[in-house]
Parts: C-alpha cells; sequence; structure tokens
C-alpha cells in the first residue's frame, strides 16, 4: 500500500478523534517604532500522532509542542524554561485558551517522494516499506503497523492517561 493510501486511510479512522492546534509564530510590525510582542497564530488543526502530524489534506513532522498559558513576570534559572515560557504566552496572545496544546515549528512531509523511494523528514522506504522513524535515536517501524497503534492510543487511551 502506498504511503499516501496509508495515511487517507488514517483520516478515515480518525474522522471523529480530537484534533490538536497548529500555529505559526508571528513577530508583528511594528507601531509608530515600538515592537509589539510575538504571538502564535491558528494555522488549522491535525491529529498528533507520534511523531506526525495528520491534517485532511497534508502530513507534516512534529516540531514543538506548547500549552498556552498568560504570561506572568516568573523567574527562571534556565533560559530553555524561559524561551518556553516565552512560546506559551505567544500562543495566548495569539488568541488559543488557556491550557490548548499548539504545535510550532512542524514541517512539511511528501507522500508522493516517500512513494518515489526519497525520504521526507521521518518518513521513508525500508526494503519497499513504508515506515516512520519514530525518535531521532529510534529505528524505523513500518508506518501501518505505527498508524494503528497510535490511531488505537488516540481513540482509546489507557485509563487515567
Amino acid at each position: 500500500m502506498s504511503t499516501a493510501a496509508l495515511l487517507d486511510d488514517a483520516r478515515a479512522r480518525l474522522a471523529a478523534a480530537p484534533r490538536e492546534a497548529l500555529g505559526e509564530y508571528v513577530q508583528p510590525r511594528r507601531i509608530l517604532g515600538v515592537a509589539r510582542a510575538p504571538k502564535i497564530v491558528a494555522a488549522g488543526t491535525a491529529w498528533h500522532l507520534g511523531t506526525l502530524l495528520l491534517s485532511d489534506d497534508a502530513v507534516f513532522a512534529v516540531g514543538e509542542i506548547v500549552r498556552s498559558r498568560q504570561g506572568v513576570p516568573r523567574g527562571y534559572t534556565a533560559e530553555s524554561q524561559r524561551r518556553r515560557a516565552d512560546l506559551a504566552a505567544a500562543a495566548f496572545r495569539g488568541g488559543f485558551a488557556q491550557g490548548a496544546t499548539v504545535h510550532i515549528a512542524w514541517s512539511d512531509l511528501d507522500p508522493a517522494a516517500v512513494d518515489r523511494g526519497a525520504a521526507s523528514g521521518p518518513l521513508t522506504l525500508v526494503d519497499g516499506v513504508p515506515s516512520v522513524r519514530w525518535s531521532a535515536s529510534g529505528g524505523y517501524a513500518p508506518l501501518e503497523r505505527y498508524l494503528d497503534e497510535r490511531i488505537t492510543l488516540l481513540l482509546e487511551p489507557p485509563p487515567r492517561a
């Protein structure tokens, strides 16, 4: 089965499943020379399937994930914590509800290129089988099996998950 066919089948199975927001980081123009705070604006929705984001007509590699929250002054010992808090506040300024999950810095994948034998992000052919690298240090898993597992987890989450 082709990569595109596997993804289309997954979309049909996910029709009633919850989606998560896709966002794009925007640095607003200055007004009268005064810089405005950056924000993350809505760019659609997708099903989060591990390392993949599947929308109605595209597939993306997961980038960063933040939870929207109102920005408040905080002290941080790590610069990475400050950056994450800034991104969460940018999502809130962009109109996402408090606590909403927002995916940013995702990248487009090309299922047709995978079927032609080229890699596209975590997707590639392994011995002629569409496969996905589920983590940076992990190996490849057949895409069909990976999607089955992720769809099952999304539709029937484990208790207390």
